[in-house]
């Protein structure tokens, strides 16, 4: 199947859905290579006077080598039956195991972006900013940043590094035709 461009007010999909529920694999290469990380912490809007996403990746994840390597990333979407993949893609770590790979992904680009052939939707990105999330930064409700920051990470998003946001702008979408 073939991939046709879109504008970013063209998604008739709600975003918190996309986000929340659906999910993403945010991917960026790296000396030939490609590695993927499940997201379901982001947001979309309008800032710069630009369409983009933003996203929170703690910086110990083996993904955060990928992204600062590069100037581009995607965010895709599946079916549901990629789901499994999906769960797999957020709890093992790149540095121990090829995920492409072990996902049976095929490995596609649009010029220097790579996405997912298997993926129904691929918004395409460009780095504009990575603003680290700091303890400071966080006003009122300690209990909300224990939860969230310190200690081991865990598969329900608990404990780690603050987040680094990663601030993209959309460069391009593509959907499944």
């Amino acid at each position: 199947m073939a991939f046709h461009s879109i504008k970013p007010v063209q998604i008739t999909e709600n975003i918190f859905s996309l986000i929340s529920k659906d999910w993403f694999l945010m991917s960026a290469e790296k000396e030939g290579r490609v590695n993927p990380m499940t997201v379901a912490w982001a947001t979309a809007g309008i800032l710069w006077q630009k369409p983009v996403v933003m996203c929170a990746v703690r910086p110990e994840r083996f993904t955060r080598e990928f992204l600062d390597a590069s100037d581009v990333f995607s965010l895709t979407v599946f079916d549901n039956s990629y789901r499994k993949m999906l769960g797999y893609c957020g709890t093992v770590s790149g540095r121990d195991q090829d995920k492409v790979k072990e996902s049976g992904l095929t490995v596609a680009h649009s010029g220097e972006v790579p996405y997912f052939e298997e993926c129904r939707m691929a918004i395409l990105c460009k780095k504009l900013c990575v603003t680290p999330l700091k303890e400071e930064d966080f006003l009122g409700d300690k209990e909300f940043t224990q939860k969230w920051y310190g200690g081991d990470n865990h598969a329900d998003g608990t404990g780690g590094g603050y987040h680094l946001l990663y601030i993209a702008e959309i460069s391009d979408i593509l959907v499944k035709d």
